[in-house]
């Protein structure tokens, strides 16, 4: 059924600094939501060496990109943020010369600070601003630096500013609702649940490619940022009683992603002698992530349990339900939500039991494809994005009243 055009003759320009387009798998689905509902889209993201073009047209959305180098220390932060608004700031009055005075400013954290380039253009035009809350920064700080201090309460300072000039919110899921309207002061009509739910259509489920186990009888997959919170450490351990104490040399380990912690992992690899069963092939094409998550007995999530990971939805587990795998994660609320029977829980930060759930799961085939299909067909009745791109639209028909 083709999409009503809702939003006919509307302009909106999309501003996120955390990855780019198309990388960015829910800043393209909602752009592309956006587009088919008649909008005239344009996005403002950064630059990687895979996505090093700085303007270019996709399917119809106009891109821009600008650089932004990676942080990974404090100060290099502040460069990093002053940086990417100086670039924000001069492509957001390119477009509104280029293409007219936007009817919206859709901004997607993190980090909390995108109100700062877009406040000229919502002040003096009739541009309205709407905050898309994909990550809870002043959790993320404990998480990454373990301790609250002056760092923690800029970014709740800067969380609540950018609350403060959104007219309307769109979350991720209901703890972020919760956090919206308790420290953002918002009215609950004023914040919009979307979910991050995979585009069922985009992903090339289909048979095994046993080449992939590379001779081994079982393949454990992950995919996802290679980060402090992700509890990536964790995972190895988990492998290492596997592979070590319970002496199964017949697993092979996948896991797939880039990020700041990738190469201190796989130097961690290396030391624990596990580079026999564990591969950390970086950032893959989606041919070979598809290739990993159709053969993949066990998919896994060791997110770091924390209470930024305890609130909020991870893209991999909606991945792993729409390929059908069944998952081991820690008991974390927000993952429990998502996977309900297709996941075992292991106790938080027991590698052990994390290692155990993963045995019992390839011991058990018949349980585990079982535990995948619940995962599946979850997914297909109720959390793909099918079901969460209505909500997008009328979100959009509330913050411009149509």
């Amino acid at each position: 059924m083709e999409t009503q055009k809702e939003l006919a003759g509307k302009k909106i320009c999309i501003v996120v600094e955390n990855l780019p387009v198309p990388f960015d798998r829910r800043v393209w689905q909602e752009s592309c939501a956006l587009r088919d509902a008649g909008a005239e889209v344009t996005v403002i993201c950064p630059q990687t060496k895979a996505y090093p073009t700085p303007y270019e047209v996709l399917d119809g959305i106009t891109v821009y990109r600008h650089p932004l180098p990676e942080a990974n220390r404090t100060i290099e932060y502040f460069k990093e943020y002053l940086g990417a608004l100086y670039h924000e700031t001069r492509l957001l009055f390119k477009v509104f010369r280029k293409q007219g005075v936007q009817d919206v400013i859709h901004a997607c954290n993190p980090p909390d600070l995108i109100f700062i380039a877009a406040f000229p253009f919502f002040k003096l035009t009739r541009c309205k601003f709407l905050f898309d809350h994909h990550d809870i920064n002043p959790e993320l700080w404990i998480a990454k630096f373990g301790k609250k201090g002056l760092g923690y309460r800029a970014m709740l300072l800067v969380e609540r500013l950018t609350y403060h000039f959104a007219k309307h919110a769109i979350v991720t899921n209901e703890s972020y609702k919760e956090i919206a309207m308790r420290r953002g002061k918002k009215k609950a009509e004023d914040v919009t649940i979307v979910r991050s739910g995979p585009n069922i259509s985009k992903l090339k489920v289909g048979p095994a490619q046993e080449a992939v186990k590379e001779g081994f009888k079982y393949l454990v997959g992950y995919i996802g940022v290679m980060g402090k919170q992700e509890g990536i450490d964790l995972l190895l351990e988990s492998i290492d009683y596997i592979v070590n104490k319970k002496g199964r040399k017949d697993i092979r380990f996948c896991i797939m992603g880039g990020g700041p912690s990738l190469e201190d992992l796989r130097k961690m690899n290396e030391a624990m002698e596990l580079t026999e069963y564990v591969e950390f092939p970086g950032r893959v094409s989606d041919e070979y992530l598809a290739d990993v998550m159709n053969t993949a007995d066990v998919c896994v999530n060791p997110d770091l349990p924390s209470e930024m990971n305890d609130k909020s939805t991870m893209n991999k587990i909606m991945e792993y339900m729409a390929f059908g795998k069944p998952i081991v994660q820690f008991t974390l609320k927000e993952g429990m939500f998502s996977a309900q029977e297709a996941s075992l829980y292991a106790k938080n930060t027991s590698t052990e039991d994390f290692a155990e759930k993963i045995l019992w799961l390839l011991d058990n085939p018949e349980k585990a494809a079982e535990m995948g299909s619940f995962g599946r067909k979850r997914v297909e009745s109720e959390l793909s994005w099918d079901y969460e791109k209505p909500k997008l639209i009328s979100a959009y028909k509330k913050l411009l009243k149509l």
